[in-house]
């Protein structure tokens, strides 16, 4: 009898530690989060929260993955190595389109049209100084890409057909950067700060989607939706540490100056002068900023057909883009 009870006694507390060891390591696995990001500016706000301890604070280990280029970010999350990263709706829709269901949880960059900028430069040297003289000239983009869309709208709202264009893909920014200064291509489409460098080294901006009414460039952060799912508050507790370290840049750019240069890969000539961007608290973008780049995607039939609002994004974890739903 004794030998019997003993039995029952160590099976019950090896089932019990089982246990234990299982809820701890859903809890673990809950408030654990990979993200994809390329070494920008836009998503700096992520590294201020990892040096001063932000994540830690809030319970929650978060790797930073870094990846040179968006095409390996975007396989790894198909691959399931991460489990979100920060992208843009384009990349977003065509996630979807290839059997991985992502969704967008928030901008982390493009609440105004300040934020993010995009020029569309002339050469040194070039004669062409307004968007009309643009019709026949060579424009270095990224084909299929938010680059594009950019360049698009950019254009059809200076009332320049984007089909008059000379479009030339030139997927590297630094290499369309050079080129453009080389005198090998009249235009190029360039994002901050290789814009300001390119400014700087006697280009002349034609076009700028930081002065016109709406922003152009939404960076999004997304995740695939088993994560949204199985890590929904680790998620959001993210996006709370993303919001308080964006306001950390907002406030005080010069502390981070150092980090800045770094890890948003500043050129050498403009670690003095380029200052961090401005960064808006999380929110969502709205109905129409999905909505245009789709019928643009569709438009290129790089979409059969737009995915709704909501296939897109999810709405619960931040405030809604201002729109009514």
């Amino acid at each position: 009898m004794k030998k019997a009870v003993a039995i029952w006694l160590l099976l019950s507390l090896a089932l019990l530690a089982t246990g234990c060891r299982s809820g701890e390591g859903r809890g673990q696995n809950g408030e654990t989060l990979k993200l994809g990001l390329i070494p920008v500016e836009d998503n700096f706000p992520f590294f201020v929260a990892a040096q001063e301890g932000l994540f830690a604070k809030a319970g929650l280990k978060v790797e930073l993955v870094p990846f040179n280029s968006a095409r390996d970010r975007d396989l790894a999350l198909q691959a399931k190595n991460i489990d979100g990263e920060v992208a843009d709706i384009v990349a977003t829709a065509l996630l979807r389109k290839g059997g991985t269901p992502v969704k967008i949880v928030s901008l982390t960059m493009g609440a105004t049209p300040a934020e993010g900028r995009f020029a569309l430069l002339a050469r040194p040297g070039a004669a062409i100084q307004r968007p009309e003289q643009l019709k026949g000239v060579s424009v270095g983009i990224s084909e299929n890409t938010i680059i594009e869309y950019v360049a698009d709208r950019l254009l059809q709202g200076a009332g320049v057909d984007p089909g008059s264009v000379e479009k030339v893909a030139v997927p590297q920014i630094p290499e369309r950067l050079q080129l453009l200064l080389g005198g090998r291509l009249e235009t190029a489409l360039l994002p901050d700060p290789f814009a300001t460098l390119a400014e700087k080294k006697g280009g002349r901006v034609i076009l700028d989607d930081t002065k016109i009414d709406r922003n152009l460039s939404q960076v999004v952060l997304i995740f695939r939706e088993d994560t949204l799912k199985e890590k929904a508050t680790a998620v959001k507790k993210l996006l709370q540490v993303y919001g308080d370290a964006a306001a950390l840049v907002s406030n005080h750019p010069d502390r981070y100056r150092e980090l800045f240069i770094d890890k948003a890969r500043v050129p050498a000539e403009l670690k003095d002068t380029y200052l961090a961007p401005r960064y808006s608290p999380p929110r969502v973008p709205t109905r129409s900023e999905v909505a245009d780049v789709q019928e643009w995607m569709v438009a290129k039939k790089l979409l059969p057909a737009a995915y709704s609002y909501g296939e897109l994004v999810d709405t619960t974890f931040v405030p809604d883009g201002g729109e009514k739903k």
